[in-house]
This record gives structure tokens, C-alpha cells and sequence, in this order.
């Protein structure tokens, strides 16, 4: 199987990463892996698709730092991607403030690699519509916190008075915890402010706040709509935050710890599921409080080396397995099958 990789930046590319670590363990699987910048793609004038791709030389590793190592200094090679079987597009359009044109580039190429006939996961159409937290609104309001999305002021505090005064507020685009703020009754002559600030740049997401954030979220990936479990456990991890930052992002400081999965939890994947599988959403990281669904991680779903360190566990091979489980399947297909329904069949 010949796999490509799609990230932000190679050079900013870290050996701990799930991404880095995805790709070496193909490559220990005997597959073909090469690794893709968001400025490494060309569109030739024949209508053929194009990319840089960066690959490690050797045959074999002993440490993700190794092989990262050989992919970053690798110069690349141009490469048709039509010679792909997979692309997995592992990208995150809320890094790449600096480079407006990148936010999209992975989103937009991978549609065109999509229809040229090679699997792409997860699937760029429905990606294209993810790029906003408002993506996360269609999915059933049981699991989700009662939630506004709005840039009027008035309309926004009336909704926190509704609240009992404590709410959680961020900007409707965003990662990592970025521009996240509690609003409480200390913060409540500060509201308009926060609100302004928000709102400078977009949409303001208004939460109810949920009382078991204080003792973290926990972070469980979905593969194909059911939980990834290898060896009797799952990939999953609780993020907690000791100080008094609200946020349990590992970004914001949390600190990671081994989760309990809850017949809640569980039920709760059930319920999204059919969403899930029916956008072409093949792995991702659920980010859960208490019986609330807090987000879901659709593009670079990160944390897969620490459920390893807690579980002693090693994840991606089966991860890259059932990637292979798809190429076959789609062998027995002649017509083809649409990548949406593939990607999480």
C-alpha cells in the first residue's frame, strides 16, 4: 500500500506527534509512506495531481525521532498522487494563522485527490464543512452543551444570565484551548470585553459550563463510529488541569492521566455514530465531560502516545490495518465506491 501523510509543515513536524508516529509504524507495516506539506501540492495543467512528498530512505527505525529525522531532511520527490492508495489528511486549519491560503489547501487538494480516485481520509468534503466549530451543532443536542453562537452582545449575556451567570466562551474557529474563557460572577463586569474581543475576530461560541470540567475532560478516539480498543483497552486519556486555568488542553497545561471509560461515554458514541460514519469521519478524538460531548477533534486527532504510555498499548498498527482493510475493499469494486462511504465503512 502506498500511503501519504498531509501535515501543516514538515520542518515543524515533532517525533511525538500521532502523525509521526501513524506513518513509522507503516512503514514498519512494509508500506510506501511519504509525508506532505500544505505547500508541497500542484495542480499540472494536464488536470493530474501533484505533490513534494518527503520519505524516510531506510528500510527500518528504532525511534520515531530517527525516522523524523530522514523524512526532514529528505529533499522530496514529485509525485503523481494518483499513485496513492491513501491520503490521510492530518492537517489542522487552526495552526496556520500565519498562512491564511494554507487553511484550506489541505481540504481543497484533498477533494481533487478524492475524486481522482484514491481513499482520502478523513473525508475532505464533509472536512470543508468541520472548519467551523459550528459543524459540531448537527450532531444530537442530548450529547451536547446547551450552546449560542452569536456576536451580539446583548443577545450573549442575556444567554449567560440564563446560565446562572457561568458560562464558557470562545471563538467559533479555533484549537487547542486558544482564546477560551470561563465567565463567572468575577468575570461578569468583564463580560462585554471578553465578548468584544471574541467577537473581533468572528462568531462568539457561548457554552453553559459544566461542573465536571473542573476535574477534566477525557479525550477517547472513534474509529469507523466505534471506540478503538486494542488488547482489551482504549485509546483514550484524561486531561487535568491543577491549576487555575479552566482549559485541560495538554496546549494549556494539562496533564495527562489513565481514563475511566463509562457506560455514559460508551452510550454516548452510540448515539453519534451514525453522524460519524455517514460523513466519512474515519479516526477521531472525542473530547468528553462528564455525559457531555465537549468537541470533536475531525482533523488531527493528537494524544495516541500518551493512551501508549499509560496503557502500554502501541495503537496505530491497527490503525493502518483497517486502512488496508479498505484497499482491498475497494478491489472488489470496480465502479468504485464513494470515498465518503468508504472512508468509515
Amino acid at each position: 500500500m502506498k500511503i501519504g501523510f498531509v501535515v501543516n509543515d514538515i520542518a515543524t513536524e515533532r517525533a511525538g506527534y500521532t502523525t509521526t508516529r501513524l506513518a513509522l509504524t507503516a512503514v514498519q507495516l512494509g508500506h510506501e509512506v511519504g509525508i506532505i506539506g500544505l505547500g508541497d501540492f500542484n495542480y499540472l495543467p494536464d488536470g493530474s495531481l501533484g505533490a513534494l512528498v518527503h520519505a524516510g530512505k531506510a528500510k527500518s527505525y528504532r525511534s520515531h525521532e530517527r525516522y523524523l529525522e530522514d523524512v526532514q531532511k529528505d529533499e522530496g520527490t514529485q509525485t503523481t498522487l494518483s499513485d496513492f492508495d491513501v491520503v490521510m489528511l492530518r492537517s489542522d486549519p487552526a495552526s496556520d494563522a500565519e498562512r491564511p491560503w494554507a487553511a484550506t489547501a489541505g481540504i481543497a487538494f484533498g477533494q481533487l485527490i478524492a475524486a481522482s480516485g484514491v481513499l482520502v481520509v478523513n473525508d475532505p468534503e464533509t472536512l470543508a464543512t468541520a472548519v467551523s466549530k459550528a459543524y459540531f451543532q448537527h450532531f444530537p443536542e442530548a450529547v451536547r452543551p446547551k450552546t449560542l453562537i452569536s456576536r451580539d452582545e446583548q443577545q450573549i449575556s442575556e444567554f449567560v444570565k440564563e446560565l446562572g451567570g457561568k458560562a464558557v466562551l470562545k471563538p467559533l474557529q479555533g484549537s487547542g484551548g486558544s482564546g477560551v474563557f470561563l465567565v463567572n460572577e468575577e468575570e461578569s463586569a468583564n463580560l462585554n470585553q471578553i465578548i468584544e474581543a471574541i467577537s473581533r475576530d468572528g462568531y462568539v461560541v457561548t457554552q453553559e459550563y459544566l461542573p465536571a470540567a473542573a476535574a477534566g475532560d477525557t479525550r477517547l478516539f472513534v474509529m469507523n463510529g466505534e471506540p478503538l480498543k486494542v488488547d482489551g483497552k482504549y485509546a483514550a486519556f484524561r486531561r487535568v488541569n491543577e491549576s487555575a486555568d479552566m482549559r485541560s488542553n495538554v496546549s494549556a497545561g494539562g496533564t495527562i492521566q489513565e481514563a475511566e471509560i463509562t457506560d455514559e461515554m460508551l452510550q454516548m458514541v452510540d448515539v453519534i455514530r451514525p453522524k460519524l460514519v455517514s460523513d466519512g469521519m474515519f479516526l477521531v478524538g472525542l473530547d468528553i465531560v462528564g455525559d457531555k460531548l465537549m468537541e470533536i477533534n475531525v482533523f488531527t486527532p493528537g494524544g495516541l502516545g500518551s493512551s501508549q504510555n499509560i496503557y502500554d498499548v502501541d495503537f496505530t498498527p491497527a490503525i493502518i490495518k483497517d486502512l488496508e482493510r479498505k484497499v482491498r475493499m475497494r478491489s472488489h469494486y470496480p465502479r468504485g465506491l464513494a470515498n465518503k462511504a468508504l472512508a468509515a465503512m
